[in-house]
């Protein structure tokens, strides 16, 4: 993998949230990268709503790294987990693990409205999977099959920020999940990686909208946000054996990365 490493997650690209209407917003965090991780949900795959907008923006994506010399690697996410692949990458070998996080916890998106009418049809996926109680192959596997599973059955077009937070509280057993998650996320991420990846002392993940970063079970978890409202996001860059982080700065329409907050060195 060329370096610098650069990593992003929750692009979203063609959902009506997402704060990216032109690739060409992302060209600043591009620039003078070897290789870029787009870290899941990357684009909207499965919305019938948004699929036709988000596949123009994915080809824009795509365009804009082929013409600055960028290596891309898409990692498989709830939202677009038709990309090929293991589903996750390694670096500093191995003490850098970097997935969606989809596959962190046990029911994948456990505040989603279909998390509470499908329990069963999870149980039973986990039934066919059991060796992804231990493997990390079919555990990823596992979670793309079980985001087919949870694909909400239609996706309103117009979301606004009002709608959305409504959305949130309806039923509103989904704001405590919401809240319960975002506090459990570092944790459960510390142990996914200690029973997936016991040499990880870093882990890299999205998925959950709630970035920061956090040290557990000592391990260091990193989430990296979402350019989605009202979120934020950070990018993380790996080179030279150090991985540092800090926030993504939207201005004049566009992002670029701001300072660095942490640096670790795994060289």
């Amino acid at each position: 993998m060329k370096e610098p490493v650069r990593i992003l997650s929750d692009l979203h690209l063609g959902h009506p949230a997402s704060r990216i209407s032109s690739a060409e917003q992302l060209r600043p965090l591009l620039e003078g990268m070897g290789t870029v991780v787009f870290n899941g949900d990357t684009w909207q795959e499965l919305a019938r709503a948004f699929r036709p907008r988000a596949e123009g923006l994915l080809r824009e994506l795509e365009a804009l790294c082929a013409e600055l010399g960028v290596e891309t690697v898409f990692l498989s996410g709830n939202h677009d987990p038709g990309w090929p692949g293991k589903g996750w990458v390694e670096l500093a070998e191995g003490r850098v693990v970097i997935t969606h996080g989809d596959a962190v916890m046990w029911g994948g998106s456990p505040w989603s409205r279909e998390a509470f009418a499908r329990l069963e049809q999870v149980k039973a996926l986990w039934a066919e999977h059991r060796a992804a109680e231990t493997d990390a192959g079919e555990r990823l596997q596992l979670a793309r099959e079980m985001a087919l599973v949870l694909k909400a059955p239609a996706i309103p077009k117009g979301r606004s920020f009002l709608k959305r937070a409504m959305d949130a509280l309806n039923p509103p057993k989904r704001a405590f999940e919401i809240l319960r998650v975002w506090s459990q996320q570092a944790e459960e991420a510390a142990r996914f990686a200690e029973r997936y990846f016991p040499q990880a002392e870093v882990m890299v993940i999205g998925h959950f909208h709630h970035h920061g970063i956090w040290s557990r079970r000592g391990k260091v978890v990193v989430n990296t946000g979402a350019f989605v409202n009202p979120h934020g996001a950070r990018w993380l860059e790996w080179r030279d054996g150090l991985l540092s982080c800090g926030r993504v700065v939207g201005k004049d329409g566009g992002f670029r990365a701001g300072e660095a907050d942490q640096v670790w060195r795994l060289g």
